[in-house]
């Protein structure tokens, strides 16, 4: 009877410490069955972080960011290799372009840019059968995107001059005109190609005008370049073919709005 009595007193007891816990751990349960119900909120914290911030960066956008430009410049274009042997450059290059920015860091272009070139032969080659002036327009058309590298982290000076980098696709118009002893004649062709190159901008007013300067690296396939027109003849000067790779510097001034 006694030990019973006893046994009576020691299940109390346990149960007086034990019952709370269960009651608690029952809560916590309900709690996570809720979050992991179907809108539940085990989400919402991160959501409401994610759309604050996308707000945030869309006012700043707005606020500080550029929308449009229009750049006007001048430039050199000079060549490499065979084609660089046999042409002489007539700067300037001319330069339009038209940009639109999708944000901070990502802009998308249009364009066109304009350079002349002359090759003068004092010998025949084997196309060409006297002595002769050529001059050369070439015309190149373009779409192009820039990457605005993130300088906020960067010194002064850097993120002043707001870097890029950009790449593009370029077709090229190319027109000869070539004058020999009493005669003169033209030939035209293309070809298309692709830049890749980077820049600087250096606001002169911010948000609205800036002095870019560019430099790209241009590989084209124009449709003369494994011609032999200019090959050697008897011994002359000459070059089998017309490869190369064409490089130009611009220098614009952008509009902004």
């Amino acid at each position: 009877m006694h030990i019973s009595k006893y046994m009576a007193f020691i299940l109390v007891f346990i149960f007086a410490i034990v019952s709370p816990q269960f009651t608690k751990a029952q809560d916590g349960m309900i709690g996570a069955d809720d979050d992991l119900n179907i809108g539940g909120d085990i989400f919402s914290d991160f959501n409401e972080d994610l759309q604050e911030q996308q707000i945030y960066e869309d006012e700043r956008y707005y606020k500080y960011g550029r929308f449009f430009s229009f750049s006007m410049g001048i430039g050199y274009t000079t060549w490499d290799g065979n084609r660089g042997k046999m042409y002489e450059d007539l700067p300037p290059t001319f330069n339009l372009t038209v940009q639109y920015f999708s944000d901070f860091q990502s802009a998308w272009n249009i364009g066109f840019a304009y350079s002349k070139h002359n090759i003068s032969l004092t010998k025949p080659t084997q196309g060409i059968s006297s002595a002769a002036s050529i001059d050369i327009s070439m015309l190149r058309m373009y779409f192009g995107y820039r990457y605005y590298i993130d300088t906020s982290n960067l010194g002064t000076a850097i993120t002043y001059s707001n870097p890029y980098i950009t790449a593009r696709f370029e077709y090229w118009y190319e027109q000869e005109k070539i004058e020999t002893v009493g005669e003169k004649k033209e030939d035209s062709f293309g070809g298309a190609g692709v830049a890749l190159g980077g820049g600087l901008e250096f606001p002169i007013k911010i948000k609205e005008s800036y002095v870019n300067i560019e430099g790209l690296l241009h590989t084209v396939a124009l449709q003369d370049v494994r011609t032999i027109k200019y090959a050697s003849k008897d011994g002359g000067p000459g070059v089998p073919d017309l490869s190369g790779f064409a490089y130009s510097l611009t220098v614009n001034y952008v509009w902004n709005w």
